[in-house]
């Protein structure tokens, strides 16, 4: 029997269509179970100080040392092996266990490295007089609504420690949900003409998928900042109007729908039916907020739209606060992504960090005045992370290794304090000293602001380690 056509085109190959790529299994509804995938709890288990998440993710590994960790000690002893310092002890077996890694070194195992100057001066901003580089001044004159956390720390010391930040877990471990599936997984949607979970920027090989054992329904959406080719599959092949597109999506549920009945029990029926529907709507709303002609030029500027360099980053940072305005729950942004990370600065720190804080600083400090000027800062919440910071000691004589004992990011809106710094490192930013956190306090932090307890969010068959829920940072929430 010949199969049943839409306007020359096999039904079978328009559903197959969609359901090849990751975007469209992206698109699957909270209440998916197709192919066993958990489906969305949909309410919050307390009340929520915060609705959306901005997660900002800096690839390759930002020195804290350059950017929010200022360490005066450092600079005085630099040239010297840690060795010829009062810091000799920074290495000891008992600071060494309390990391739970070991130091690559020589057979003594001490570092041959010698102690590597910071390369940019600090400066105190804001009423809260908190001391931020001089390569991110922008962001510097916002520390009042930040809160630095200074004390973070990870056990990946190489670049899988991008899914580590994002999971929780080691590379080394499997794969694992991360943050933002998880919330897609706990809440149900503001906006039903536009998915919850979105993407944008490179990512790598590691770091590519999101739902994992919660299913493809509770990966990102990935997009382009670009209204005409927003999302791969997301647009008719041959043009069409809406009322064409809507009598299509007619006849493909009606025949779904007759297909559900002779076959009861598959559940991807239902899943596509929402899937597609979704995408019709994604289809008309997209390309609109990715389209920045009723933005203002001074609103284009304060974002960097007006320079080549800012502009990349700064189209992705308009965009999310467009895509959360609109009821976007969580929008994950990746700069810099590509083999090991753009601020992996193993020689040449000085050029790479300072090119790449040019990139960053204007919008995301844009993000935090126009969030706040909307009255939008109150209810996003701001995150600004990165793998791990960078060694004290110098690599290739003017460069910083992996460090995975004690680095920084920062928080902002949502329920966050600011004008804060929590933790600290210590004299030479050697190991995280007072207020540890490893990542999935970042986690906890974030679930608890969106109302969620992570516990009440199990998944037969997916038993979970104590340290994968993480603590919220207390002193840092309003």
């Amino acid at each position: 029997m010949k199969e049943p056509t839409i306007r020359g085109t096999s039904r079978r190959r328009f559903l197959s269509r969609g359901l090849e790529s990751l975007a469209i299994l992206s698109l699957l509804d909270r209440d998916a179970q197709a192919s066993g995938d958990a489906g969305s709890l949909g309410e919050p288990h307390f009340v929520p100080k915060a609705k959306s998440v901005i997660w900002l993710f800096m690839n390759g590994g930002v020195s804290h040392l350059e950017t929010f960790d200022p360490k005066p000690m450092l600079d005085k002893h630099a040239g010297k092996t840690i060795n010829e310092t009062p810091f000799k002890d920074t290495q000891s077996p008992e600071k060494l266990a309390l990391a739970r890694v070991v130091v690559k070194g020589d057979a003594n195992g001490q570092q041959r490295n010698k102690l590597f100057a910071t390369q940019i001066g600090f400066t105190e901003r804001g009423q809260s007089g908190i001391p931020v580089s001089d390569w991110l001044p922008c962001v510097g004159n916002c520390v009042d609504d930040l809160a630095i956390v200074r004390s973070m720390y990870t056990t990946d010391d190489n670049h899988g420690a991008q899914t580590q930040f994002h999971s929780g877990r080691h590379m080394l471990d499997g794969e694992f949900p991360n943050l933002g599936a998880w919330v897609h997984y706990g809440l149900g949607s503001l906006n039903d003409n536009l998915p919850q979970f979105i993407s944008m920027g490179n990512r790598e090989y590691w770091n590519v998928r999101d739902g994992h054992y919660l299913g493809p329904a509770h990966d990102a959406v990935p997009i382009r900042v670009d209204p005409a080719h927003p999302l791969d599959y997301a647009a008719p092949e041959v043009p069409l109007s809406a009322d064409a597109q809507r009598r299509m999506f007619r006849l493909t549920d009606q025949l779904d729908r007759r297909r559900r009945v002779e076959y009861p029990g598959d559940g991807t029926l239902e899943a596509r039916i929402r899937s597609y529907e979704l995408a019709f709507r994604m289809q008309r709303s997209i390309p609109e907020i990715l389209s920045f002609e009723s933005e203002s030029a001074e609103t284009r500027a304060l974002y960097g739209l007006d320079e080549e360099v800012t502009r990349p980053f700064g189209s992705q940072l308009m965009a999310a606060r467009r895509l959360v305005e609109r009821g976007v729950r969580f929008v994950q942004i990746q700069h810099g992504a590509g083999g090991a990370g753009a601020w992996d600065a193993h020689g040449a720190l000085k050029g790479n960090h300072e090119s790449n804080c040019r990139q960053i600083d204007r919008p995301v400090a844009g993000l935090i005045r126009d969030l706040k000027r909307r009255g939008l800062l109150d209810e996003t919440l701001v995150v600004f992370g990165t793998e791990f910071g960078r060694t004290p000691g110098s690599q290739n004589g003017d460069g910083r290794d992996h460090h995975i004992f004690g680095f920084s990011i920062f928080m902002a809106g949502g329920g966050i304090k600011g004008g804060v710094v929590h933790g600290a490192t210590d004299e030479i930013g050697f190991h995280a000293v007072e207020d540890r956190h490893y990542v999935t306090d970042v986690h906890a932090t974030i679930m608890q602001l969106m109302g969620l307890d992570a516990r009440r969010l199990e998944v037969p068959g997916h038993k979970r380690l104590e340290i994968d829920y993480g603590k919220p940072i207390d002193s840092i929430i309003a």
